[in-house]
């Protein structure tokens, strides 16, 4: 039995394990999958253990995907976005990352081209990253807003686009073709983003939160504009992850099912 996992910390939320046992049982795999709560200052003592222990693969969420990068070797997109999501045992600890891919596939999966229109991505991190490197090289006109306004004028740099505060945020969503939230704002109670008011029906609102129905994705909707959740961006990101480890294409369709449902149950056992 191949044991693959996931890193992170706070972790309770994660979908991945159910997401990734369903692919396994599907292609009648002998793996497992678990989620681990691991701290930034423990994950080389983590990847090391698990390269020990024999581990098929292991993904990587807040706050390790950048710390990642001086612990295993990296592709070169990885390397070149500054993040890991996915960690293969081989040789070597190697990295990748599949986040960007996964962003774009959801965008496609529900009929939205980014090549030449104005994207207003929210946050900085990991996510922001890949996603931000990925649109950019599609053609997507790219602006961040973070909190850290120097760390996003970091990323904007590095994608030929604009960096601001969020405070910048009134003047710029109305202008937005598509906003990308890619910040941990939704996953919790807590302020908005941005007053709902500001959007408008021809918009693409996508939120990378995938475990709740957030204030921002109902905004959206009451506003006419297209909302998209982060589910299909998990899935596709994690099939990007279970083709690197495998090398077989992942059931698609057995995760997204995988997930949705595991999402209704936690629902109704908070009605």
């Amino acid at each position: 039995m191949k044991v693959y996992g996931i890193l992170g910390d706070p972790i309770g939320h994660s979908l991945s394990p159910v997401m990734h046992n369903a692919a396994f049982r599907k292609m009648m795999l002998p793996a497992c999958y678990h989620a681990f709560c691991v701290s930034s200052d423990r994950l080389g003592p983590a990847l090391k253990g698990a390269q020990a222990l024999g581990f098929g693969g292991l993904n990587l969420t807040i706050p390790l995907k950048e710390k990642a990068l001086e612990l295993v070797r990296p592709d070169r997109l990885a390397e070149a976005i500054g993040a890991v999501n996915t960690v293969s045992f081989r040789e070597e600890i190697c990295g990748y990352n599949t986040d960007g891919w996964g962003a774009l596939r959801a965008l496609e999966r529900y009929g939205v081209s980014v090549r030449g229109r104005a994207v207003l991505m929210i946050g900085a991190g990991g996510a922001a990253r890949a996603i931000a490197y990925t649109l950019e090289q599609e053609g997507a006109e790219i602006t961040i807003a973070n909190r850290d306004v120097r760390r996003g004028e970091d990323l904007a740099g590095s994608v030929g686009g604009l960096g601001v505060g969020l405070e910048d945020l009134p003047a710029l969503v109305p202008q937005a073709d598509i906003i990308i939230n890619a910040t941990s704002v939704g996953m919790k109670e807590g302020p908005r983003l941005f007053p709902g008011s500001l959007l408008h029906s021809g918009q693409v609102v996508f939120d990378i939160v995938y475990n709740q129905r957030t204030e921002l994705l109902e905004d959206a909707s009451s506003a006419g504009a297209q909302a998209i959740d982060g589910v299909m961006m998990l899935v596709y990101q994690g099939a990007g992850s279970f083709e690197i480890w495998t090398g077989q294409k992942a059931p698609v369709d057995v995760m997204e099912k995988a997930v949705r449902e595991s999402l209704l149950g936690r629902t109704a056992g908070h009605t």
